[in-house]
């Protein structure tokens, strides 16, 4: 019995030791094992065995891709303070992960001390609209620095990437009223040429109007004359003068213009001669025109008259 007992308790410490020693290291994470203190040997994902109270997992190091975001403020080269956010992807090399676990203790500050140092040495240099386009330049700065200080210490940098630029908030609403210029400026160029288009063509639809009026008048006026002229030659062969013609033409197309506006009943237009001289100059012109009426209806009654017997 005190043999079995015995052996049953060596089983036991030896299953308590096995459980002890035991330990699981998670996939992309390295563990730091320690042996009284100092530094054993460095583990890798899996099932893992240590010596219980001489060895001790001292501390375990993620190897994932990390970022981390670092808000910088700073002044551009034409005075114009601005504030640059500065995204730094870096991870810890496997090979080494004791540099990275002894060498730095917090990494966070480290980079975020480089990261300052190399934006207010870029940035100053340019002007605002120059931080915009390069931006880049900035970033590929920021990595250039940083990889060359981290790698002592075990930190690949992978990238650096420089994803905000916010300048202050007078500068922007200044911008932003620039810009606001800008577009009313190209804005009234186009509602101007515009106007102008509409102008020309409003004005060279006037000047067909114009035109072909003009040419309607006078061509008006053109057969008012062949008219005139027919009328004179019929007259003349009656034997009336051209002069007596003429003023007979112009009498009885006044009388024509009068029967033409006394037609419209609703015409409330009465013309009356504004002198004595000028009633006695209508009533002398009528007069005319009546002896010249009747000398003309003598002329053709004769003319008639000569024709009959001729046949």
């Amino acid at each position: 019995m005190p043999i079995q007992f015995i052996a049953g308790g060596i089983i036991f410490f030896c299953l308590l030791i096995l459980i002890l020693g035991l330990f699981i290291v998670k996939q992309q994470t390295a563990a730091i094992v320690e042996r009284l203190g100092r530094f054993n040997s460095i583990r890798e994902s899996g099932l893992n065995l240590k010596i219980p109270f001489l060895d001790s997992v001292a501390g375990r190091v993620s190897l994932k891709i990390q970022q981390l975001d670092v808000i910088v403020e700073t002044k551009t080269f034409d005075d114009v303070f601005v504030k640059l956010k500065v995204s730094v992807q870096y991870k810890i090399l496997p090979s080494k992960v004791y540099d990275a676990f002894y060498k730095l203790e917090n990494p966070h500050d480290q980079i975020t001390s480089y990261v300052f140092d190399t934006v207010r040495a870029e940035v100053p240099k340019l002007k605002l609209d120059d931080v915009f386009v390069r931006k880049d330049d900035v970033a590929n700065a920021v990595k250039k620095e940083i990889s060359e200080a981290m790698n002592t210490y075990g930190y690949e940098i992978v990238k650096a990437l420089v994803t905000d630029i916010d300048p202050d908030q007078a500068v922007k609403n200044a911008m932003n009223r620039i810009n606001a210029s800008e577009r009313e400026k190209v804005a009234a160029e186009y509602e101007g040429e515009a106007e102008r288009i509409k102008i020309v063509a409003k004005a060279t639809a006037e000047a067909e109007s114009k035109r072909l009026q003009g040419q309607g008048i006078a061509d008006q006026r053109r057969e008012i004359a062949k008219g005139i002229e027919e009328s004179v030659e019929v007259l003349n062969q009656v034997g009336i003068n051209s002069q007596e013609a003429s003023a007979l033409i112009v009498v009885t197309q006044h009388y024509d213009t009068l029967q033409a506006m006394g037609e419209n009943v609703n015409s409330n237009l009465i013309l009356l001669p504004n002198s004595p001289n000028q009633a006695s100059e209508m009533l002398s012109s009528m007069v005319t025109s009546f002896t010249a009426s009747q000398q003309m209806g003598e002329s053709m009654k004769r003319a008639n008259l000569k024709k009959r017997n001729k046949e």
